[in-house]
């Protein structure tokens, strides 16, 4: 609930205020946002369209491509817009939007890749039961179970930020309406609002990290019982998953589970999970795959 509310709006300072770099900004983020739209919808559109992409793998490979191409559009062309701004403001309405799609993406693909790593655990580890267990049915439950736990978390996150007194100061430092920023321009005290979103968006991402680092260790274990073909074609599915983890989890762990504090790397870093993670995907796991390059 929004409570002693005068803010109608807010203004976002961006990457920068030079004239000269917003143009280089502009193409830039341009060119990023481009590729990253390209590359994955060209998954989507190849999971979607082969029949040799049908298995739980490629399924959730589909929605991870799909959460980062939305993840991608409700913060990049926004951004891509300011640059040729003088003075970028953002409504308060808009920016609670854009607060709440980005949380509930974010979270999509952290459950995503966990899901992917159960996938692969159960392929290796339980080849014998992998049809049983990871049916078409029970994979579209656990995705369903993705998105309603995403919608759960940044539902939680929208309630405690609509819950902070805005009644001064409008003047975001960075290129989107991220958690840490919006903290600073609340006119009350946010210790214990703060405890509560990184405590939700902290343990989210500590959690799924320490299972996926836990459920890689025992795969790579198992691994040892495989011949050496076997090993070679599951190091090489685990090898692009394991890639994305490390990129995405190592920025979004160091933003989310800190207390209310910014640090003047902050933009770089979250034009790194933002920006650079939903391009990268895409490359890491077709240039790694002959499975989708092929039918591609």
């Amino acid at each position: 609930m929004q409570l002693n509310n005068n803010v109608t709006e807010f203004i976002l300072l961006g990457l920068t205020q030079d004239p000269v770099r917003k143009k280089i900004v502009f193409a830039t983020f341009l060119m990023f946002y481009l590729g990253t739209l390209l590359g994955n919808f060209l998954i989507i559109v190849t999971v979607k369209t082969s029949r040799a992409l049908g298995s739980p793998m490629y399924f959730f490979l589909f929605h991870l491509s799909l959460s980062d191409a939305c993840f991608s559009t409700c913060i990049t062309p926004r951004m891509i817009a300011d640059a040729l701004l003088k003075n970028a403001t953002i409504s308060f309405s808009e920016c609670m939007i854009q607060f709440f799609t980005s949380h509930f993406f974010v979270c999509l693909e952290i459950f995503i890749l966990v899901l992917m790593a159960v996938d692969h655990y159960v392929a290796i580890c339980k080849p014998l039961h992998y049809t049983t267990i990871m049916s078409h049915r029970v994979c579209g439950v656990l995705m369903s179970l993705a998105w309603l736990g995403s919608c759960v978390h940044s539902s939680a996150q929208i309630f405690l930020v609509l819950g902070l007194p805005f009644c001064g100061p409008n003047v975001i430092d960075h290129y989107f309406c991220d958690l840490q920023p919006l903290l600073k321009l609340a006119c009350a005290d946010t210790y214990v609002t703060n405890f509560l979103l990184v405590s939700n968006s902290g343990a989210i991402c500590t959690v799924s990290f320490v299972m996926l680092v836990l459920s890689y260790a025992v795969i790579l274990q198992s691994l040892r019982k495989h011949s050496a073909e076997g090993r070679k074609k599951a190091l090489s599915t685990c090898i692009s998953h394991i890639i994305v983890v490390i990129l995405f989890f190592g920025p979004c762990i160091f933003i989310c589970t800190r207390p209310a504090t910014t640090f003047s790397m902050d933009k770089m870093i979250a034009v790194f999970y933002t920006l650079a993670t939903p391009l990268i995907n895409p490359l890491i796991y077709t240039l790694r795959n002959a499975e989708v390059k092929n039918p591609m």
